[in-house]
């Protein structure tokens, strides 16, 4: 056997040489580059606090009592779940469709490389390389924008390290559920609870399995595989996830066939946005109130606005939380971004009753009736003297179009006035509201606005007597078109709902009782400046004759009014009010006895929960506590609570209010709607039927009405349409009807408990008639 040349061996060992030691400087550089890139010696890489607590945009939540989402605070419409709160589909679908291998690997899936770097070098290309904890490394830490070829690659071996790093901090299944909460879905849906609330109204746990599949295969492009804009891509993207679940051995093979032809059902889709969804005017309320500022007075136009936001900074905890509650870190916490969790008193049950009732009477009784009503009329809406009315509802118009948005912005553009007029009388497209929904039209922005004008406004508060908690709040009709508040914000004429201050000083003195009696004849006042006031009755019930105050109230005589507030003053009726949550300005004159005063119907409902609580005014309470994103509680809330009457005072009160359900204004709760519960009440209609009211209150629940136009001069003309009897009742009653079809709220039908103590007076009429009869009456017509 012949030896190999010499030279041939020493070419063998110098090449086997220079391999190793170039394989031993290419290990040791990919040592030091990934050490350099894990420590961050090469541009931004991630501390382990960032990777235990990655930063990103999460939605404040607004959640009900009995914990329904009633709606969030959002840049990007993102909430936090956990793994138990996913659908196991969602677990299946992802794994198979994205990472078969997840519970192989530790972040880096080389097997997976190895199949990628073949199918580029061979042409065949069999998948992306990319694990569920690559992915979720750059969802955590998005990659720039106009990056080169090589900037690509190195980012590329930054999201290695980052998916190794989390590998090591985090379980499997809380890294699913991270990458969940990070991915985007479209549809301003950011993480799988707000994808499965727009697409499915679900929770994420409630899922099925094709509405997992077709979410998961949503996320290769939201836009392009869209069952709203695409359906036929959507479904054909369900089809792949499925087969790749039937492939890995999540679901058999007659599975698949089964679910693949289950057609797409999209008729719970609702894009999620600050003005549609439940307890819209409330969210808004909510939003505002939390964020105010400290008032200063410079800016405010309203001295008194000024003193009552001040009294509000002082007194109530909830306005200005977040100004007045900063971050351990002293900055201030962000409704957009921090992933608050805020619970409120509003039950999602009620307060989905209280819009359905809303709904119903005003789209299909009062809405139609009021179009009837001034059906080819030229002046329509607008109740003016003939003379007057093209003059004043063009005041009207012209206020209205500048304290529009349109007008604003044009106004701040610079634009002069005479074009800005000329844009408003030039005809645009745009969608408008009708109780049918939005219609899509043509028109000149001034029309809209007159348009705007026809349709009656609404708002209804409803509180729990017993804690003062907030069951229900609508401020308006449709929050997307008339975003004014009718609950806290706007101050409307109340009319004889304020008649129950006035006779609450007759019952707290002593003197009277709900069946005494008095004349029901006219009363003169002589004022301080000069002149009487002699007001008029609306009707002529028992005129001349005595009538007991129980009458009196419950057909709301005004001469009776009139007496009360003679022997007691004005002053004093303001003063019981106050003690009743009343804080809006009232001047010290007699006609406040007929209901002259602005009150918003938040201090009226507030007031009348008064008696309901056994004389204990308690301040309206919208919010619980407030938790951080992390379940940690930040604040809790009370209700401020002051004895404003004695429990007897209060319990006559009921008694004197139920006779106007029994017997007076508000009897068509009896025979039209069927409630012959125990119920207090008061209705109101103010001058001209530009505001209708009802006031109803039962042991479990008190709740506010009220019906007008957006102006005062749009209204009814007549009193049989435009008294709160008719406009605002009927919410009431439908709104309480639900309720009590409801087994699940429990609300009680019952009566309104007695006072532990006998009362000092009867309120038996019968029994009361026959105690005067054996003495002397202490009061008779020739007293007054």
């Amino acid at each position: 056997m012949s030896k190999k040349p010499k030279s041939s061996t020493t070419d063998v060992n110098f090449w086997k040489k220079r391999f190793w030691k170039a394989y031993l400087v290419v290990f040791v550089f990919i040592i030091l580059l990934f050490t350099a890139i894990s420590s961050g010696l090469l541009g931004f890489m991630p501390s382990f606090e960032e990777l235990e607590n990655p930063k990103s945009n999460l939605a404040s939540e607004i959640i009900s009592a009995d914990q329904e989402l009633l709606g969030k605070y959002y840049i990007e419409n993102r909430s936090n779940i956990n793994y138990n709160d996913l659908s196991p589909y969602l677990v299946n679908a992802i794994i198979a469709t994205e990472d078969a291998r997840f519970e192989k690997h530790s972040g880096v899936d080389v097997k997976a490389l190895f199949r990628v770097t073949f199918g580029l070098v061979t042409g065949n290309n069999k998948g992306g390389g990319s694990t569920l904890s690559q992915q979720l490394a750059k969802n955590l830490f998005p990659r720039k924008a106009n990056r080169n070829f090589f900037e690509t690659v190195f980012i590329k071996l930054k999201e290695w390290v980052t998916a190794i790093k989390l590998e090591r901090n985090y379980t499997k299944e809380e890294i699913l559920a991270m990458y969940f909460n990070t991915v985007d879905f479209g549809s301003n849906s950011f993480g799988i609870k707000s994808a499965a609330k727009t697409f499915f109204n679900k929770q994420p746990s409630e899922l099925t399995i094709e509405e997992s599949a077709m979410l998961v295969g949503m996320l290769k492009a939201p836009t392009f595989f869209s069952p709203v804009r695409n359906p036929e891509r959507a479904n054909k993207r369900r089809e792949v996830v499925l087969r790749q679940m039937e492939r890995y051995g999540y679901i058999s093979e007659q599975a698949y066939d089964s679910i693949r032809i289950i057609p797409l059902d999209m008729s719970q889709y609702r894009q999620q946005d600050h003005t549609s969804g439940t307890a819209t005017y409330f969210r808004e309320y909510l939003r505002m109130t939390m964020s105010a500022k400290k008032p200063a007075r410079k800016n405010y136009l309203d001295k008194q606005v000024y003193t009552e936001d001040s009294l509000q900074w002082v007194s109530n905890p909830i306005y200005g939380w977040i100004e007045k509650n900063p971050k351990p870190d002293g900055s201030k916490y962000n409704l957009y971004k921090d992933g608050l969790r805020i619970y409120t008193t509003i039950n999602s049950r009620m307060q989905r009753y209280a819009e359905e009732a809303v709904a119903e009477h005003m789209g299909g009784d009062i809405q139609p009736a009021f179009f009837r009503h001034w059906k080819g009329r030229e002046e329509a809406p607008f109740d003016f003297p003939k003379s007057q009315v093209k003059a004043e509802a063009h005041k009207l118009l012209n206020a209205s179009m500048k304290r529009s948005d349109r007008y604003r912005k044009m106004k701040a553009a610079g634009l002069p006035e005479d074009s800005i007029r000329l844009a408003f009388h030039t005809k645009t497209p745009m969608k408008v509201f009708t109780w049918q929904g939005e219609r899509d039209t043509i028109m000149t922005p001034w029309d809209s606005i007159r348009y705007c004008k026809f349709f009656l406004q609404a708002g209804l508060m409803s509180v729990e007597p017993q804690t003062g908690f907030v069951r229900a709040y609508v401020g308006g009709i449709n929050y997307s078109h008339f975003q004014f508040d009718h609950v806290k914000m706007a101050r409307r004429q109340v009319g004889s709902t304020f008649k129950p201050f006035v006779y609450t000083l007759a019952m707290q003195e002593g003197d009277f009782s709900p069946c005494t009696k008095v004349a029901n004849i006219q009363y003169s006042i002589d004022l301080p400046e000069g002149g009487r006031w002699e007001p008029r009755n609306a009707n002529d019930f028992k005129k001349g004759e005595m009538v007991t105050l129980k009458e009196a109230l419950a057909n709301s005589i005004n001469w009776i009014s009139a007496f009360l507030i003679k022997r007691y003053s004005p002053m004093a009726v303001i003063k019981i009010a106050r003690k009743m949550g009343v804080v809006s300005p009232i001047d010290p004159v007699p006609s406040i006895s007929l209901g002259t005063p602005d009150l918003t119907l938040y201090e009226m409902t507030g007031a009348m929960n008064t008696y309901a609580a056994k004389g204990v005014y308690i301040e309206p309470l919208f919010v619980t506590r407030i938790e951080d994103k992390n379940g940690n509680v930040l604040a809790r809330f009370m209700p401020r609570q002051e004895e404003a009457m004695s429990e007897e005072t209060a319990f006559l009160m009921l008694e004197l209010m139920k006779g106007v359900v029994e017997s007076g204004t508000g009897v068509r709760l009896r025979y039209k709607y069927g409630i012959a519960n125990p119920v207090a009440g008061k209705t109101g209609t103010t001058q001209n039927n530009s505001d209708g009211w009802f006031m109803g209150l039962t042991p479990d629940l008190v709740t506010g009405v009220w019906v007008g136009g957006e102006d005062r001069s749009v209204r009814f003309r007549t009193i049989t349409l435009g008294q709160g009897a008719n406009m605002a009742l009927p919410i009431w009653a439908l709104y309480m009807k639900r309720i009590y079809a409801d087994p699940k709220l429990k609300l009680s039908q019952g009566d309104f408990e007695r006072p532990s103590n006998p009362l000092s007076v009867e309120i038996d009429c019968k029994k009361y008639e026959e105690i005067q009869k054996k003495q002397k009456n202490k009061y008779s017509p020739g007293d007054f």
